[in-house]
């Protein structure tokens, strides 16, 4: 088994970028995105470090390899021709899953069949057995097909990394831990500044805010498939948790979530302990439609209902309307985030993004609507108050001549 394995990371759709930069951080090399998926190289020991501190990417899949199949002939003898043996062990379950996407082989089942009884045919021949007794450890096979291009994986992580291990509940409308973690992410959030979330849900946006906000690994509190694995030695996932562990920042930070269901506000509390983040992050009934803070600056990333889960798209509006003009009256220092999936909610907002980014909570096209400019001058804007200076306005250095 060579020493530079290839990665393929599964993203959420419009976060693979932050996932690359997180890789990079890493010391991930060859880092490259694609639609829904991040590609890298590295070595065994990258493996759990990868695991337990990824926080955007869905999971971590290793490629052994890639090759080109129009007909299940070339899929078997592709497939047979990869060294299962050096991950799989004799006693090793490897069931097989996976999709086809604009390719001849457009049969889900069928590539599966084919691809296990290849993986059956060369495993036996290794090992001598007419049929493997598949008792043991767990090697999920995965595959892609692309465009006639086969990607055969092996799944290192088990549960969706979204899956931290502190949130067993949530309050109907679940946010990722992953999108949550790239909201954060693409707010610049860096633990200075006050964080806030008027509509906590479960607490998952605070809860990862203070997560990154202290540098802690998201997956020190859980386990991953290839813990289990024979030729992964041991060693590397007590290092990689402990290099995790003196990464961690000890400061004091101002991390809030509100929400006017209380029974959501104690949900939050509990998975911030879960989360061992209690200390950082308070949790507290509140009206986002009152939300105010007096601090020169700060972020607000939040999630509200869009009228399609929790409310109806009247009040998903009203609502908007109203959180909107609350917002209108932080201090012009504050940036303000909201995930919606509503087409409507710049109009009900009351306000224009400044940049818009699409994303996807689960199979809900949303649109993240970030507000960077002051208070000041997007009122001036929109109202169109912006007063004329007194006297003739100076003309700009090259600038192109207007029509009167």
């Amino acid at each position: 088994m060579g020493e530079t394995l290839q990665f393929v990371i599964p993203a959420l759709m419009g976060v693979e970028s932050t996932v690359a930069y997180e890789l990079k951080k890493l010391g991930l090399s060859q880092v490259k995105a694609e639609n829904g998926r991040v590609l890298c190289q590295g070595v065994p020991a990258d493996i759990p470090r990868i695991n337990l501190n990824l926080r955007t990417g869905a999971r971590l899949l290793l490629c052994l390899g890639s090759f080109q199949a129009r007909s299940f002939e070339e899929l078997f003898e592709g497939c047979a021709a990869l060294p299962w043996e050096d991950y799989i062990p004799r006693e090793g379950r490897f069931p097989v899953k996976g999709y086809t996407i604009s390719s001849q082989l457009h049969s889900v089942p069928a590539c599966q069949s084919i691809l296990k009884k290849a993986l059956c045919k060369r495993l036996g021949s290794v090992y001598g057995l007419s049929e493997l007794p598949e008792t043991g450890t767990l090697y999920q096979v995965q595959f892609s097909i692309l465009k006639d291009q086969v990607t055969l994986m092996l799944d290192t992580s088990g549960d969706s990394l979204y899956k931290r291990g502190y949130r067993a509940q949530n309050m109907g409308a679940p946010l990722r831990e992953t999108l949550a973690a790239a909201l954060v992410s693409l707010s610049r959030y860096k633990g200075k500044d006050p964080f806030c979330d008027p509509f906590c849900g479960s607490g998952t946006i605070p809860i990862e805010a203070a997560l990154i906000a202290k540098n802690r690994a998201p997956g020190l509190n859980r386990s991953f498939a290839a813990q289990k694995w024979r030729w992964l030695p041991s060693k590397l996932w007590m290092d990689a948790a402990d290099e995790a562990m003196d990464h961690e920042f000890h400061g004091s930070y101002d991390i809030w979530g509100g929400d006017i269901d209380p029974a959501a506000v104690e949900l939050s509390r509990h998975n911030a302990e879960l989360a061992g983040v209690e200390d950082t992050v308070r949790f507290e009934a509140a009206d986002a439609a009152k939300f105010h803070r007096d601090e020169p600056k700060g972020r607000v990333v939040t999630n509200p209902p869009y009228g399609e889960r929790l409310l109806e798209k009247q009040e998903a509006e009203e609502l908007y309307r109203a959180f909107g003009k609350a917002a209108l009256k932080l201090p012009k220092g504050w940036e303000v985030d909201v995930l919606s999936s509503h087409t409507e909610f710049e109009r009900t907002f009351g306000r224009s993004a400044d940049k818009k980014r699409k994303l996807y909570n689960g199979m809900i096209k949303c649109d993240l609507f970030m507000y960077t400019r002051s208070a000041e001058k997007r009122t001036a804007r929109e109202l169109g108050a912006v007063r004329p200076q007194s006297g003739p306005r100076p003309k700009p250095r090259n600038a192109r001549p207007t029509a009167e």
